[in-house]
């Protein structure tokens, strides 16, 4: 969200914003995260972008600041790895895009934190690497995201071309996800046999206030709730660290936040890992992209990719 304001006397612009925006916001805000949204470029002022927190401002000035809560409100987790991409990492390349082995503990892209490793970033690293001599770094979209803790297939485009047909893609539903799943099994949720095939469809959107960690779940279409399905087959069982588990293979027909993980919650068979959603403390969310299949942007031929399955996600 974008909020806007007039400056009515002299000021720095970040004593301005430690003002406004914990009313706009509803919520204290440290001083650290209002620098970091000045340095992070999410501030105007008359229409240019400044990156000073100390910066003067004169009275009848306008400031509009660009506000992500999600990232605003983050912390860094003291897990996130450290990585740097090597040709081992891609799943599939051609002119146009490049399927990336995602690891776990990664953001995809940056946050507001300051210096924090992302996916993102290490992509745009390694292209440049192959052709250091560019004066630019050279161009990753992100047409995806996969969460911080889930590992496995995600696609990034090449060129600025490729978007729009890779946009669509996505929007029209021909791409192909199908993801493996970890679940403890429990009585509440009964038996499942392998190879039993369900689904959950519900509408659902963020259910927890905006200074919170993000929640979705069921919420009615009156209240804001987007359509969401997904099919699930249970493909074996077996136990992980000592715990009775399913795994499970998930494949989307929506795309919505959270989805696979509020479904199987629904269900009361939460992922491994996931205690947002009530799953049992693992040592990370047990969920992996398995597969990504999608039409060339080429010439429409069907790709289809594979991050493999580890051990754990393997039940062997």
């Amino acid at each position: 969200m974008t909020k806007t304001w007039t400056c009515q006397k002299p000021c720095r612009l970040d004593e301005f914003l430690r003002e406004r925006l914990p009313e706009e916001l509803n919520s204290e805000i440290s001083n650290s995260k209002i620098r970091r949204l000045i340095v992070a470029g999410q501030v105007c002022v008359d229409g240019r972008q400044i990156r000073i927190p100390a910066y003067n401002l004169r009275a009848g000035a306008k400031i509009s600041a660009t506000i992500n809560q999600e990232k605003l409100f983050y912390e860094k987790q003291p897990d996130d790895i450290d990585f740097t991409m090597t040709e081992g990492d891609i799943l599939y390349e051609d002119d146009f895009v490049i399927v990336v082995n995602k690891p776990v503990f990664l953001p995809v892209e940056a946050g507001m934190v300051a210096g924090r490793g992302n996916l993102h970033d290490a992509l745009v690293q390694f292209l440049w690497s192959r052709k250091p001599e560019l004066r630019n770094p050279p161009y990753a979209g992100i047409m995806h995201r996969l969460d911080r803790e889930t590992s496995g297939t995600i696609l990034f485009t090449k060129t600025r071309e490729a978007n729009k047909h890779c946009h669509e893609m996505f929007e029209n539903r021909s791409v192909k996800k199908i993801y493996r799943a970890v679940c403890a099994k429990n009585s509440v949720a009964g038996n499942f046999s392998v190879g039993e095939k369900f689904s959950v469809e519900m509408p659902m959107g963020r259910i927890s206030p905006k200074s919170q960690a993000a929640k979705w779940g069921f919420l009615p279409e009156s209240k804001g709730g987007l359509h969401s399905k997904t099919n699930f087959t249970v493909a074996g069982e077996g136990e992980l660290d000592g715990i009775p588990v399913y795994f499970i293979d998930c494949l989307l027909e929506t795309g919505r936040t959270h989805q696979i993980r509020v479904h199987l919650g629904s269900k009361k068979l939460p992922i491994l890992g996931d205690t947002l959603y009530g799953g049992k403390k693992f040592k990370r969310i047990m969920l992996h992209a398995r597969f990504l299949e999608f039409p060339s942007v080429s010439d429409g031929k069907i790709v289809r990719v594979e991050a493999e399955l580890t051990p754990e996600f393997a039940g062997r």
